[in-house]
């Protein structure tokens, strides 16, 4: 965590954690718990984890807890939202996000994944640098189920532990656009060197930040629906729909608009209505079930 430009109290309490959480976790798995007194769920977590924490203390694991009132700054560095929120760290980093561990069972089921991967003290082997694999799959679970700014906060941490990493970077790319920071992604597109850019996973972040540069307001977007329904002939105004449906999450509805433009005239605007739609694809991911059920139906209508 950066010190420079900071006031003396965020400066110290930098220093607290480095000595309560950043110190332990060179060789130990500290679960940081973000609490409140006034969190009532928290005052429930709060036994179980510290059970789950004596339990395991003989392979590593210890429990350092966070009182997010009087430790603002740090719970601010880590975009904290809610409480609640608990991750696992490993040499000053994050390596998992435990918030949705409620249960002992869920719990001793994260911690036992996580000792099978890091040279946590304590266990067998020399020490090497994490397993980001799993790291990666969460940060796209909490993307897939719309915590946009926890994932940012999560690829983030594991830009700093993989910085040349393909998925980290698209990953970071993705969540940045999914919460409303599409500057913020430009820019992490834009300092990224030439060839990771051309990794076909950071270019399905590229396709997805170009196509979020449609995105319109509420009061938009109806004008655009409301063109589109009234002059269905006008492929401008259908164009201009899709790409204000999908940049607004209504893929559904810019996938059939744009169906509908190829069944009219496939040739419109040198096949316009078909290369949104491709990029639309690779900006989804080409494995993505929704884009194999939709690229069948283009195949069907291009080919019978």
């Amino acid at each position: 965590m950066a010190s420079m430009g900071l006031s003396i109290d965020e400066q110290k309490a930098v220093d607290r954690f480095r000595k309560d959480v950043v110190e332990p976790s060179r060789d130990k798995l500290v679960i940081l718990d973000f609490w409140a007194e006034w969190c009532g769920p928290c005052k429930a977590l709060t036994p179980v984890l510290e059970k789950i924490a004596a339990e395991y203390a003989d392979k590593g694991v210890i429990l350092a807890k966070l009182n997010v009132d009087e430790e603002q700054f740090i719970a601010s560095q880590f975009q904290v939202r809610s409480i609640p929120t608990v991750y696992a760290m490993f040499q000053g980093q994050p390596v998992a996000d435990l918030t949705p561990a409620r249960t002992e069972s869920q719990l001793r089921q994260a911690l036992d994944a996580l000792l099978a991967q890091l040279p946590v003290a304590g266990g067998d082997g020399e020490a090497q640098a994490p397993d980001i694999a799993p790291l990666v799959a969460m940060g796209e679970q909490v993307l897939a189920e719309g915590d946009a700014e926890r994932a940012v906060g999560i690829f983030m941490q594991i830009a700093e532990m993989a910085p040349e990493d393909a998925g980290v970077q698209s990953g970071l790319i993705r969540a940045l656009i999914a919460a409303g920071q599409v500057e913020e992604a430009r820019t992490a597109l834009n300092m990224l060197p030439d060839d990771l850019r051309k990794d076909p996973l950071v270019a399905q972040a590229a396709a997805a930040l170009e196509l979020a540069g449609s995105n319109v307001d509420q009061s938009e977007l109806q004008g655009l629906r409301a063109a589109a329904a009234e002059r269905p002939a006008d492929m401008d105004a259908q164009f201009a729909w899709a790409q204000g449906a999908f940049a607004a999450g209504l893929r559904e509805d810019a996938a059939d608009t744009l169906l509908r433009m190829i069944a009219a005239d496939p040739q419109w605007n040198e096949g316009a209505a078909k290369a949104k739609l491709l990029q639309i694809f690779e900006a989804v991911g080409l494995e993505d079930p929704w884009v194999s059920a939709t690229r069948r139906r283009l195949s069907l209508l291009l080919f019978g």
